[in-house]
């Protein structure tokens, strides 16, 4: 699992149908400080995730081991919305 905030959507009028009913949402991930990284994510909503939230999201087999992916062409999904990040101890 990664951590990531949902900074925008993907609309797609034309799709696999298995697709149907499943929203899509651009995640940038984080470093476990919550630092902006380059990196960004298309992934499937299976939590009804919205703009700016803070997420935990799989990718690769793993994101398709929810209900709502389970034989989908899915490679990163959104498996938490989350409320708090306790660090025991600070980071070097």
């Amino acid at each position: 699992m990664k951590i990531g905030r949902v900074v925008g959507t993907v609309v797609c009028s034309v799709k696999d149908e298995r697709l149907t009913g499943l929203k899509l949402l651009v995640v940038q991930e984080l470093t476990i400080e919550q630092a902006r990284t380059k990196t960004f994510h298309v992934a499937a909503d299976t939590v009804q995730a919205g703009n700016g939230d803070l997420v935990l999201f799989a990718a690769g087999s793993s994101a398709r081991q929810t209900e709502k992916t389970t034989g989908k062409a899915i490679d990163c999904a959104i498996i938490a919305i989350v409320d708090q990040v306790n660090l025991v101890q600070e980071l070097a």
